[in-house]
């Protein structure tokens, strides 16, 4: 039974979603990069945008990004807010 729930469970666990911060009301700039505090206390898998409040192009420069244990860099073509999950 053990090693059942263990096969059904690792999966899920391992699964980099089920541990993310959602992060509501991000403003970033209009020119720029944006520096965003993830709060994962570990490397930044991947992120989404699960809100966003106007229309604006928003891409990251994490491959550049010196501290990626800690934040998550984006760039935008408006000034705009959004709620992201960080992953």
């Amino acid at each position: 039974m053990q090693s059942r729930w263990k096969s059904i469970l690792d999966p899920l666990l391992g699964n980099p979603s089920v541990q993310s911060n959602i992060l509501e009301n991000v403003s970033l700039l209009s020119t720029g990069t944006t520096v965003i505090n993830h709060g994962l206390g570990r490397k930044l898998i991947g992120w989404r945008i699960i809100r966003k409040r106007g229309n604006a192009n928003i891409y990251d420069t994490q491959d550049s990004n010196q501290t990626p244990q800690l934040t998550l860099q984006l760039v935008s073509s408006a000034a705009i807010s959004v709620d992201l999950e960080v992953f």
